[in-house]
């Protein structure tokens, strides 16, 4: 939860004469959200909020699916924040490359390290480097304009698609297959995606899961957008919800509604010409086959065991099954990387090692870089409101460091060309314009050196 600073702490700092530098390192929900709390809760701050990308944002630009404009709306909110006089953008700096965590540390008073988890978990199993088997990261990043996979290969030639994993990533990769065309041509989706889509044979998406239905990882909005899809079924199987009636009453409403949801459409399923969504319970993926396209996969049926109901362990059982598919999609999560190498970094669980978001006195970390890839963009929201607090309550002493005048002149030296966020707003213009043309919100931009150029 959100912790309030007191007024008489904000009496204190409004009387500092030397402001407090903070660094914010990542330019997405996490970082906008602890700077908003930061200058909120220090009169006397200069927070500088560094991006490796020329474009602000991250995750809201390019996580979030196209048709879900309305959850884009959160760009205002950082807007207003970026553009408060105690806060700096810096886009096109890269740590690690561009410029070092000691070099930032010498500079500022504290570190915010907030730069998201970006490298997809592997399934590990056979086959999996098979052409056309694809991260859904990747898949979402051509969809949504991610430099480096705006040339993703991905052959839509068969009607079949299997996608592994039930988060809310997956499901949106799933309806974004099974969209009618004339339904995206007024999004943000990418125009080459837009185009591979048009042409697409896809007819049915399975969704697989090692667990149970209490155990899905979407949400119910995500799942009634699906159960609403123009020329879509839903088919579920019957055999995977034996016993759920019974335990019912027993659940805590949010679980409980998403239940009944399934149980209801459970109990509609029909059989048509349309396309289909198939989610399909307690299946592990044990290898994908096929000469050099995948064209099939091993699934081993599980059970379920250990005495809580809505946490039990997956466990395989001696039964197999194919299922055939010309194209295989792994989502089962994210993890971060360790940009820089003096960052204290757990391999095993793909995050910075930290306690409550403190690294070190005057370094820290916020968002699914502390946490790993759980929760929703509220759940990014109140951890990194607690974790600024956090920091507000640290920051007592008056600043003798250099800030963004110190890393200014290292970057100067490397020739790296930074973006101010007037250079973003250019990026913004150009990019709506684009879109205007093809009657759409916007046509990202897909080369960072054209963003510089229309940025300088």
């Amino acid at each position: 939860m959100r912790t309030l600073c007191s007024n008489a702490f904000k009496r204190f700092y409004s009387t500092q004469l030397i402001k407090k530098k903070v660094c914010i390192v990542g330019a997405g929900p996490a970082g906008f959200y602890a700077a908003q709390h930061l200058v909120k809760c220090l009169r006397s701050v200069e927070v500088d909020i560094y991006e490796r990308l020329p474009v602000p944002f991250g995750l809201v630009r390019f996580g979030v699916a196209p048709d879900h404009p309305e959850v884009k709306n959160v760009i205002n909110t950082f807007s207003k924040t970026a553009e408060n006089p105690n806060v700096r953008f810096v886009g096109n700096v890269n740590l690690g490359t561009d410029v070092s965590l000691k070099q930032l540390r010498e500079a500022y008073d504290c570190v915010l390290l907030t730069y998201g988890a970006e490298q997809n978990k592997r399934l590990n199993i056979p086959g999996e480097d098979l052409v056309n088997v694809i991260p859904a990261r990747r898949i979402v990043g051509w969809y949504n304009g991610i430099i480096e996979d705006s040339n993703l290969k991905i052959d839509l030639s068969g009607p079949t698609v299997a996608i592994f994993g039930q988060g809310n990533v997956a499901i949106d990769v799933a309806r974004i297959l099974l969209t009618p065309i004339d339904l995206l041509k007024d999004t943000d989706i990418t125009q080459h995606a837009l185009e591979a889509l048009s042409q697409s044979k896809v007819k049915e998406v399975h969704l697989i899961g090692r667990r149970g239905p209490l155990q899905a990882a979407f949400t119910i909005k995500e799942l009634r957008e699906m159960l609403r899809l123009p020329n879509c079924n839903t088919l579920w199987c019957r055999d995977d919800f034996n016993g759920l009636s019974d335990v019912i009453s027993s659940l805590a409403r949010p679980r409980k509604r998403i239940t009944e949801l399934m149980l209801k459409s459970l109990n509609e399923n029909s059989i048509s010409d349309r396309k289909c969504f198939k989610p399909i319970f307690f299946k592990s993926p044990l290898e994908l086959s096929g000469t050099n396209h995948v064209k099939k996969v091993l699934l081993g049926v599980n059970e379920l065991y250990g005495d809580d109901i809505l946490n039990g362990s997956a466990r395989l059982t001696n039964v197999k099954e194919y299922l055939s598919c010309e194209l295989a999609i792994t989502s089962i999560g994210y993890k971060a990387i360790q940009a820089d190498p003096d960052i204290p970094f757990d391999d095993d669980t793909g995050r910075v090692i930290n306690e409550k978001g403190k690294i070190d006195n005057g370094l820290y970390t916020t968002g699914w870089l502390a946490t790993g890839p759980t929760g929703v963009i509220l759940t990014t929201m109140n951890n990194a409101f607690t974790t600024a607090d956090l920091i507000c309550h640290n920051l007592q002493q008056e600043s003798q460091k250099k800030g963004f005048n110190l890393i200014r002149e290292y970057l100067q030296k490397q020739n790296v060309q930074s973006v101010t966020w007037d250079g973003w707003k250019k990026i913004d213009n150009y990019e709506q314009e684009q879109g205007r043309r093809l009657g759409k919100p916007r046509e990202k931009l897909l080369s960072i050196k054209k963003m510089l150029e229309i940025a300088s």
